[in-house]
C-alpha cells in the first residue's frame, strides 16, 4: 500500500473513531446468524401510507418526494459516511391490516447509478389507494421483511409515513414494541397538511400520536409535515439522518424524539373513532 493510501486510510479511521466517540455514528450491534450476508450500513424499509385518507395529489407528492430524496446530493453524500458506503432499501406501500405491497424489493444503493435505478422503479409503479389504516399491520409486515433479505446492517430502520391513526389490526403501541424488541428502530413522518380539516376520522395531534404511539428504538424521531411545500425537504432530511446514523437534536416544529413519558394521547384513539362512527 502506498504511503498516500495508508495516510488516507488512517485519516478515515480516525474520523470514524471521533464520530463514534461523539455519538454521531452508531455502534454495530452484536448479531448472530449473519454469516454470508452482505454487510451494509443500514437496512432501511420505507413504509408509505396509501390509504383513502390520502388524496391523489398527496399520493403523487409522497411518491415523488421519496424518489427525489434518494437521488439528492445530500443523500448521496450521507451514503459515503458509512464504513461500507452502501445501504439496503425496500419500498412498501400499506393501508389496511392485510394490505401491504412491496413496490420495490430490497436493493443495494451505493452511489448515483443505483440510487437513480431505485428512484425510477418507485416512480414507475402505478399509484393506488386502499381502504382503512393499519400502522400496526405495516410495522409487523416490515419487521418480517428484514429476515428475508440477504443483508447484515449495522442498523435496521423502518421509516413510516402517514396521515392518519391506526384504526384496524393490533394496537399500534403493542406492534411498535414488538418491532423494537427485534432490534429495529421505527421513525415517523406524520403528514399534517389536513390538520384543520373537519374529517371525523382525523385528529389534529397526529404528530403527538406518532411520537408517543408509533416510533421507538434507539434515537427514534419524527419529522412532522404541515405544508405541502415542506414535504420534499422533510423526506430528504429524514433519509439523510437515517443513512448517516446521526441522532438529531430536537427542534421546534421539525425533529421531535419519542416521548419518554406516558402517552399524551390514547394510542387506541383511531379504533375508538372508527367504532363511534361506523359500528353504530
Amino acid at each position: 500500500m502506498s504511503s498516500r493510501r495508508r495516510l488516507c486510510s488512517r485519516a478515515s479511521g480516525l474520523l470514524a473513531a471521533s464520530l463514534l466517540a461523539l455519538g454521531l455514528l452508531p455502534h454495530a450491534p452484536a448479531e448472530a446468524g449473519g454469516a454470508g450476508k452482505l454487510p451494509v450500513d443500514v437496512e432501511l424499509l420505507l413504509a408509505v401510507d396509501v390509504s383513502y385518507s390520502m388524496d391523489a395529489d398527496e399520493l403523487a407528492l409522497q411518491r415523488e418526494g421519496y424518489a427525489a430524496a434518494l437521488t439528492s446530493p445530500e443523500f448521496l453524500n450521507a451514503l459515503r459516511l458509512g464504513p461500507n458506503g452502501r445501504i439496503a432499501v425496500e419500498y412498501v406501500e400499506w393501508a389496511g391490516e392485510n394490505e401491504q405491497k412491496i413496490v420495490v424489493e430490497w436493493r443495494i444503493i451505493d452511489g448515483p447509478d443505483s440510487a437513480k435505478a431505485f428512484s425510477e422503479a418507485v416512480r414507475a409503479a402505478p399509484i393506488r389507494r386502499i381502504y382503512r389504516t393499519s400502522i400496526s399491520g405495516a410495522l409487523l409486515f416490515a419487521a418480517d421483511q428484514f429476515d428475508l433479505n440477504g443483508y447484515r446492517g449495522l442498523r435496521k430502520v423502518v421509516d413510516v409515513s402517514g396521515d392518519g391513526v391506526n384504526n384496524q389490526g393490533p394496537p399500534v403501541a403493542m406492534a411498535r414494541d414488538a418491532v423494537v424488541r427485534r432490534g429495529i428502530t421505527v421513525n415517523g413522518l406524520p403528514l399534517l397538511m389536513k390538520r384543520s380539516a373537519s374529517s371525523a376520522l382525523d385528529i389534529p395531534e397526529l404528530d403527538v400520536y406518532y411520537e408517543d404511539c408509533v416510533i421507538g428504538g434507539p434515537g427514534a424521531f419524527v419529522i412532522p409535515v404541515e405544508k405541502m411545500e415542506e414535504f420534499a425537504r422533510a423526506i430528504r432530511t429524514k433519509l439523510v439522518l437515517e443513512v448517516a446514523g446521526v441522532v438529531p437534536k430536537p427542534g421546534p416544529g421539525l425533529i421531535q424524539h419519542a416521548s419518554a413519558e406516558q402517552p399524551r394521547i390514547s394510542c387506541t384513539i383511531g379504533e375508538k373513532i372508527w367504532m363511534d362512527h361506523w359500528a353504530n
